[in-house]
């Protein structure tokens, strides 16, 4: 009987995957048919953002350490692509350079991040931290004179997007039949680069490097006394969740072939920090599921002049702020009945109902 149950159970698993597997093949070709075709962008920016988000669940949901300026390494890696695939110095470099480097040198910034806050904690880290990201994002600005790197305030322009052997994913290709636009072909392109950071996340969760992780998150000196060595486990968690940002700013780039230091300012970061507190702080399914949501529903709101004009008449309040209004609010309402999240881990759940007991 348990044989056949567990038979049965294996069916469902195997059933649900193969399910969830067609919609996401299938999602952009719906959401370009009902939405549009600026929707499919959206949902490409939807995906960077889930990489970003768990890079940073492995810092701030795992070991615990509040970061405000994880966006630096976003940029990082999004300027050595525009960089080295753009007219700036000349270079077309293959992508299976770029990436890896973009992460490599992003990971190296996270480690320089970490070795001077390894005594640091709660509110002092958030501020060294976001005075790093802003550090960052003023050297990127201001690196047009006297040698002009970056291009300064205006930005890099005409940056080469992904090609994979000749394979270019900046042009409409036909694959297998189908047309598939520039956005579905980086949808795929960062579907299977989520998959992959999915994959990292869960492995490093349960191994023995993610239990140091959420030991130190809970008594750091618990944690030393036991053995770990909380110097090397937290450099660790910087660089892993910077690699992870290097990584998304290197796809970004190539996808939006432009960046400019405005991109990276210091409203991305509390984005994506609210993307993995909304979602449920150390729950890779919570922290995509509040990445989703964050990125989406402040798009969704943009509809609300054509609401108000169907209601009153006409437009009350503009839709840039009311959208912006309206997400604060929830994310306030949210905090306020799920303080744990819209999925939190069973040990953050549990931690929060003894709280409230």
């Amino acid at each position: 009987m348990l044989d056949t149950l567990t038979g049965k159970a294996k069916s469902r698993v195997w059933l649900t995957a193969a399910l969830l597997l067609l919609g996401l093949v299938l999602l952009p070709f719906l959401v370009e048919a009902s939405l549009g075709k600026s929707w499919v962008r959206i949902i490409d920016l939807a995906l960077l953002y889930i990489m970003l988000a768990l890079g940073l669940n492995i810092v701030v949901g795992y070991a615990g350490l509040l970061d405000l300026g994880y966006v630096a390494f976003y940029a990082v890696g999004a300027y050595c692509w525009a960089l080295l695939a753009s007219p700036q110095f000349g270079l077309n470099l293959p992508f299976w350079i770029i990436l890896p480097a973009g992460a490599a040198i992003a990971a190296l910034f996270g480690v320089l991040l970490g070795t001077p806050t390894l005594r640091l904690r709660g509110d002092y880290l958030a501020i060294v931290t976001l005075g790093f990201g802003e550090i960052i994002r003023i050297f990127i600005n201001n690196l047009n004179a006297p040698i002009n790197i970056t291009n300064g305030p205006q930005g890099i322009t005409l940056i080469e997007p992904m090609s994979i052997f000749g394979f270019s994913l900046g042009k409409t290709q036909d694959v297998l039949g189908l047309t598939l636009s520039s956005p579905h072909l980086y949808y795929y392109l960062f579907l299977l680069c989520v998959a992959l950071v999915v994959f990292v996340c869960v492995r490093l969760e349960n191994s023995r490097i993610g239990r140091a992780w959420v030991a130190i998150r809970e008594d750091e000196m618990a944690a030393a006394a036991a053995g770990i060595n909380t110097r090397n486990i937290k450099l660790l968690a910087f660089a892993m969740g910077a690699t992870f940002g290097g990584l998304s700013g290197g796809l970004f780039a190539s996808f939006q072939g432009f960046v400019s230091p405005e991109s990276f300012n210091l409203m991305e970061s509390i984005m994506i920090l609210s993307m993995i507190v909304l979602g449920g702080m150390g729950n890779i399914p919570g922290v995509i599921l509040g990445a989703i949501l964050v990125t989406v529903i402040p798009e969704a709101l943009r509809y609300t002049g054509d609401l108000q004009r169907v209601l009153f008449g006409q437009v009350y309040i503009d839709p840039a702020d009311l959208r912006m209004l309206l997400f604060g609010i929830a994310l306030v309402m949210m905090m306020l009945f799920r303080p744990a999240g819209l999925l939190p881990s069973k040990q953050r759940k549990r931690e929060f109902a003894e709280d409230a007991a």
